[in-house]
């Protein structure tokens, strides 16, 4: 440094990386819960001058809690907290349960029906239509929000709903949705609905929120009806139409308590972006029974614990004994998944994953077959779902348990995204999703075929994987 540097500026300048380095160092050790991060994250600070402390300005401090913690102690937000006084289970699903209580602290309400839709050729016309009827209220949040025919047949109905006299607030992502421009956001606002673009901003120093999305997929209309899943607002889940990219995947319909619920969690996200409360009546009533199904929503975010959700799926594959069927279309989860779902093919519990042949994603299907051969080597069976693309997320625990809703199995879903998730309690519909499962099991994947693959394949993969936190 003293090559190119006066003494004295080199003096300072060492001076300040030190300060500097030590800082983000004291806040890591605080701060940072994964060790391996942690590391990384002090290593960089010191052995990159500047723009190690930077990086970690931007990327490694998480604003989002911070924020949500501030929203917190100045206001009470819409509540998911109702603990339950009905008796609880005594079977061997009960310590899952009770974990979910202590990780949500809110009640797992009976009375639900939950109906499933495939594809945006079911999907899509029953959403529209539960628009057309509203007579209220309409939250409605997705991801991607393409202005194509199906986007502008949402838009349409939204300003008829509005002009009819119906409270409408629009969520959607600020980069899922488009960064730089959002046809969709444009679109609504000169109709004058209310849209917000979540943790969208142009200012560099606000550029850590671009790797923290709102991934959510909401309907809820006057209160009473909702739908989740995972299709995003884009022709190309109309596979039907042979669309440029074809996405196969399900939604649901959901009526009953469950939907209090849900309409909490988009007020609660609603508030984040935008600071109005949604309250009273005709956004969040009380509900009467519907069904016959417990079901309870599970949100999950960088706003909270970032463990939670990967928590919950650990729950729920230790308290198997007889059959895991699990779609996801993205599968890179944190090794602790992966131990636990090893041990549960080890204890004889049938382990059924399934996987797109091909994603949307070339990275990830390169990390992927790099990430399962511990689960092959345990007895777990890894099946591809033929094409077009599967975008399904299901699981299903012993033909009991299901959970549903927007969260992938990668790091981003599990740790990053917004998410919103539904877990039931219900053999009928238990069922079904295993048979979804089922139907889309194509070929297997077996060791003999990933270790059939060249060395520099191999090799190629294996380097995919080192990006698994990232992808």
């Amino acid at each position: 440094m003293s090559d190119w540097l006066p003494p004295p500026l080199a003096f300072l300048f060492s001076t300040l990386h030190t300060v500097l380095a030590l800082a983000v160092s004291i806040h890591v050790l605080l701060r940072k819960r994964e060790a391996g991060s942690a590391i990384a994250w002090m290593g960089l600070a010191w052995l990159s001058p500047g723009i190690g402390v930077i990086l970690y300005l931007l990327f490694g401090i998480n604003r989002v809690h911070r924020k949500a913690y501030r929203i917190r102690s100045r206001r009470e937000l819409p509540r998911l907290l109702r603990l339950p006084d009905a008796p609880r289970r005594s079977d061997h699903l009960a310590p899952l349960e009770l974990a979910v209580d202590s990780l949500t602290g809110s009640a797992l309400p009976p009375g639900n029906r939950i109906d499933l839709l495939r594809d945006g050729e079911e999907t899509y016309p029953a959403m529209l239509e539960a628009i057309d009827r509203a007579s209220t209220s309409i939250a409605l949040a997705s991801y991607i929000f393409e202005m194509d025919d199906i986007g502008r047949s949402f838009v349409a109905a939204l300003a008829r709903a509005r002009e009819r006299g119906v409270a409408i607030r629009v969520i959607v992502d600020g980069v899922g949705s488009g960064y730089l421009l959002s046809p969709a956001y444009r679109a609504m606002s000169a109709h004058g609905i209310e849209v917000a673009r979540f943790l969208h901003s142009l200012r560099p120093w606000r550029m850590g929120f671009l790797n923290l999305r709102n991934h959510k997929k909401i309907l809820v209309v006057d209160g009473r009806m909702a739908f989740v899943g995972g299709l995003n607002i884009s022709i190309d889940h109309l596979p039907g139409s042979d669309p440029p990219h074809p996405i196969r995947d399900v939604h649901f319909r959901v009526t009953g308590p469950a939907v209090t619920q849900i309409a909490e969690a988009f007020a609660a996200d609603w508030y984040f972006a935008v600071g109005e409360e949604l309250s009273g009546e005709s956004w969040i009533p009380q509900l009467g029974p519907a069904g016959t199904a417990e079901a309870r929503v599970i949100t999950s975010g960088p706003d909270q614990d970032p463990a939670r959700l990967s928590l919950l799926l650990q729950q729920a594959i230790n308290c198997a004994r007889h059959s895991i069927a699990l779609v996801t279309p993205y599968f890179l989860p944190e090794e602790r998944l992966v131990t636990s779902l090893m041990l549960a093919a080890m204890r004889g519990v049938a382990v059924d994953i399934v996987l797109p042949q091909s994603s949307d994603n070339l990275l990830v299907d390169w990390a992927t077959r790099a990430h399962v051969a511990p689960l092959l080597e345990a007895g777990c069976r890894i099946w591809r779902a033929p094409r077009p693309f599967d975008h399904s997320k299901l699981l299903s625990i012993d033909g009991e348990w299901s959970l549903i809703g927007s969260a992938n199995w990668d790091v981003r879903s599990l740790r990053l995204n917004f998410e919103i998730s539904l877990e039931v309690y219900d053999r009928d519909f238990a069922r079904l999703i295993e048979q979804q499962v089922m139907r889309r099991q194509g070929r297997r994947l077996t060791l003999r075929g990933l270790s059939r693959r060249s060395l520099s394949i191999r090799l190629r993969d294996a380097a995919a994987r080192l990006l698994l936190p990232y992808l």
